[in-house]
């Protein structure tokens, strides 16, 4: 058996190996001819996407040049008369309106960057290299005029071909003043660029004259030179040859041409012979060895392979296996395999009803989709009939969708000036290449059923079905976009606009921007706009970048002060200079403080004039002493009698009691007197002494004796004395006014003095009287707010002011135990105070 099997499977793959054999030659060469066909049309593909690549990116280039914001500057002055006949000024070096810039590093150089007019007339030349400037492009061509909203464009000058790029140039106020243009000639070492010397075995690329048959340039002068016609080409090489559908802007039939060397062709051709030889030899071994080895298993496994199987379908049925003690094991399989197939066609069924579920599930789950989106979604077939138009669609366009379909797209949802356009986008997607395009994205106008117009963007996605083909239009209404746009625009322009002064510096130091009105502050600093700042405030910047913190200074320039805020842009590695006039403001505020100072001295004298019989009292005592000191020693000089001590005692009493009075006149005149404030160090303890001394009579014709609970060690503070005791002046008094309510036994009236935790001074006026109304306590410091019935409400006004002022704070809380305190916070000196 084992021997018999052999036999057969040498027999049956020789026999099967025959048959292949005379196939597959046939095959593999279909195999190879075609695959050679798809490499040589992907080899094409890649170096003409190569070549629009390298075009694009001197299109960018193009594009970076034409907006820099030195072209603008330049712009800015220059008008161009239509009718003048000067000639193009004419630069080998760099022109004041291009960049002083590595642009070219990465890029073949173009021969000349041209500056037109409106008119497309050629106004400024930069050459860059030794080609001169085709005469075509001197003057106002005719040729750019017909391609001016052509971006980029091939062409032939001089029979040479050539890549125009033109850009739109406007002035720094957005005006368009011309364009700006890259002539750059497509030889040798522009293709040989564009390529990127990826192109393998000898392969070339070069441009192709379609009508007269001829190349115009080629990557390799030497292999294949100018003007050589294509059949000649043929001969060596296989050409592809491809349309530049990138350049509608052209007006002339050339075409990018690949070629590849039949060299290369022949020796791919021999070294798939040769693998098809070996192949053919490892077939036939295999093919032997296969059926050989298959039939000599097959005897011995059988019988295994029957037992398998009955145990595969006896899991499959989910029956037990039924015994059969005699009879043929292939019957009884036969059996089992009748019953395996009709529970898969069951299971099939099952199946069948399972897809249809999801297939509906997953177009309730699409119609769920298209009725919810936010855009308006369309779709038509290929002659452009509306076959489905969902909710969105309804109500921004404001037709139903009963009345929209079967009606045409473009005559419902355009006008007449955007319908061309959205055929020429219908005619790309059916024209493109590529089976499977991405949408295209279009920004046009469409009508609403009212007729009023507004921008959308729409998106077109082809779905190609297996009898038609359909087109699925995405519309989103732009306006909100196109709002924000122009503001985002008129915000850019803020900066330019702004009266106040706008700068921005990098860490260097250097004057990235400044706008109209910072020319103050680049006189003050002595610099220009790109140039450095002065090295304080280079390192200003510089700390400011470290610290993240925003920093304020001011400078004074020719009689002005500017206030400059310097905030940190961390990320981007500046600092914005914002500035702002400021010498209004502070004339104002100078002038603001003459003002306060004359209210207070006012205060002073209005107080002073309330306290007026209390101070004629202070000054009867002393003069009553001097005048009876005085008459006592005029009737002791009359009488001899007496010793004489006695009258020098008297006249000793009368020069103190003259000094008392003296003294009281000094400070009133000090209190009362109009002068310029002056702070000093003082003690706060004396302050109060002295303060008290003013208010000694009001207190004891009110009967309240003044506690005074000093702090033992000297409180100094830097203050102007005068103030701060019209302060303390105005406190106590208002507190012996509120102790009048009150029984005398009740009145008391404390002033404390200490330093507080915080090392700072406080002074607290405590009084025992009826205390402070809820609905007053928020409005005792409000102008014009007072609780008397003769006050002018300015006193406790006038004193926060002096306070605040001094950098301190004053406050007032009701007492526990009823009566009012009123707190006084003051800076400390620090230095004295530890002395």
């Amino acid at each position: 058996m084992p021997l018999m099997s052999v036999l057969i499977g040498v027999f049956c793959g020789l026999i099967v190996w025959a048959m292949l054999d005379q196939v597959q030659p046939q095959a593999l060469r279909s195999i190879f001819l075609e695959e050679l066909e798809t490499r040589l049309n992907q080899q094409a593909r890649e170096t003409l996407i190569r070549f629009d690549n390298y075009v694009l990116t001197h299109t960018s280039t193009a594009r970076l040049l034409a907006n820099h914001r030195q072209l603008a500057n330049y712009l800015e002055p220059i008008y161009w008369y239509r009718g003048d006949e000067d000639e193009p000024k004419f630069y080998r070096s760099t022109p004041p309106w291009l960049p002083s810039s590595s642009l070219w590093q990465s890029l073949v150089r173009p021969s000349h960057i041209l500056l037109l007019d409106g008119d497309q007339r050629t106004r400024e030349i930069y050459q860059l290299g030794e080609r001169d400037l085709p005469a075509e492009l001197e003057g106002t061509n005719e040729l750019l005029l017909s391609e001016r909203r052509v971006q980029a464009s091939l062409t032939t000058l001089g029979d040479r071909p050539y890549l125009l790029i033109s850009e739109t140039a406007e002035d720094a106020t957005g005006t368009e003043m011309g364009s700006l243009m890259l002539v750059a000639p497509i030889d040798e070492q522009f293709l040989a660029a564009s390529q990127q010397g990826v192109a393998p075995n000898g392969v070339l690329v070069g441009i192709l004259d379609a009508d007269e048959q001829r190349f115009l340039a080629s990557s390799d002068p030497s292999r294949l030179g100018f003007q050589k016609y294509l059949p000649d080409v043929e001969t060596n090489y296989s050409v592809t040859a491809q349309s530049f559908s990138e350049y509608d802007g052209s007006t002339l039939n050339l075409q990018f041409a690949t070629l590849v060397p039949h060299s290369v062709v022949e020796e791919m051709r021999d070294r798939v012979a040769g693998l098809e030889r070996r192949q053919r030899l490892v077939a036939a071994f295999t093919f032997v060895s296969v059926f050989t080895l298959v039939f000599y298993l097959l005897s011995e496994r059988l019988n295994r392979i029957l037992q398998r199987v009955s145990r595969f379908s006896q899991r499959a049925l989910g029956s037990k296996q039924p015994v059969i003690e005699r009879g043929n094991q292939l019957f009884v399989l036969e059996d089992w395999i009748r019953q395996f197939i009709q529970l898969v066609r069951e299971t099939r069924e099952e199946m069948r009803q399972q897809h249809e579920t999801e297939m509906h599930e997953s177009e309730m789950l699409k119609q769920a989709i298209m009725e919810t989106a936010l855009d308006s979604i369309i779709t038509i077939d290929r002659w452009g009939v509306i076959i489905e138009f969902n909710p969105t669609a309804e109500q921004t366009l404001g037709h139903s969708r009963q009345q929209a379909l079967g009606k045409v797209f473009v005559e419902l949802i355009f006008n007449q000036q955007n319908q061309p356009q959205f055929l020429r986008l219908m005619d790309d997607v059916l024209s493109s290449r590529d089976q499977h395009p991405d949408e295209m994205r279009h920004e046009l106008t469409a009508i609403k059923r009212g007729g009023a117009a507004f921008p959308v963007e729409l998106a077109i996605k082809p779905i190609r079905l297996k009898n038609r083909l359909a087109f699925t239009i995405y519309m989103h209404d732009i306006s909100n976009r196109r709002r924000i746009e122009l503001e985002i625009r008129s915000l850019a322009k803020f900066a330019s606009e702004s009266p106040n002064p706008i700068l921005r510096v990098n860490r260097r130091g250097v004057i990235i921007y400044a706008n109209s009105a910072s020319e103050q502050l680049l006189n003050y600093w002595g610099c220009e706009r790109a140039q450095t700042l002065p090295l304080y405030w280079r390192n200003r910047v510089s700390d400011i970048l470290d610290s993240g913190r925003d920093w304020q200074s001011q400078v004074v320039s020719n009689e002005q002060v500017f206030s400059l805020l310097l905030t940190p842009v961390v990320d981007l590695g500046y600092v914005n200079i914002y500035g702002r006039d400021i010498t209004v403001e502070l004339e104002a505020e100078r002038q603001a403080r003459e003002h306060q100072q004359e209210l207070i001295h006012v205060s002073r004298l209005s107080t002073m004039g309330e306290m007026a019989t209390g101070l004629a009292h202070e000054l009867n005592q002393p003069l009553s002493a001097i005048a009876n000191y005085a008459n006592g020693s005029v009737r002791r000089l009359q009488s001899s009698g007496r010793a004489s001590e006695d009258i020098l005692y008297a006249l000793g009493q009368i020069s103190s009691q003259a000094d008392r009075a003296g003294e009281i006149i000094k400070r009133l005149r000090a209190l009362v007197g109009k002068q310029a404030p002056v702070r000093r160090v003082a003690d706060i303890n004396d302050v109060i002494r002295e303060v008290c001394s003013f208010v000694e009579f009001e207190a004891r014709k009110t009967g309240v004796e003044i506690e005074q609970q000093l702090s033992l060690n000297a409180l100094t503070t830097r203050i102007d004395v005068v103030q701060i005791e019209q302060v303390l002046l105005n406190l106590i008094r208002n507190a012996l006014d509120a102790l009048l309510e009150i029984p005398e036994d009740e009145r008391s009236l404390v002033i404390h003095s200490q330093c507080d935790e915080g090392g700072q001074v406080l002074i607290q006026v405590l009084d025992s009287g009826p205390g402070i109304e809820p609905k007053d306590q928020a409005r005792l410091f409000e102008p014009f707010f007072t609780t008397k019935e003769s006050g002018m409400g300015m006193g406790l006004v006038i004193s926060r002011t002096i306070i605040e002022d001094h950098s301190g704070t004053i406050s007032a809380q009701p007492r526990a135990e009823g009566g009012t305190c009123f707190s006084v916070l003051l800076p400390s000196d620090r230095k004295n105070n530890e002395q």
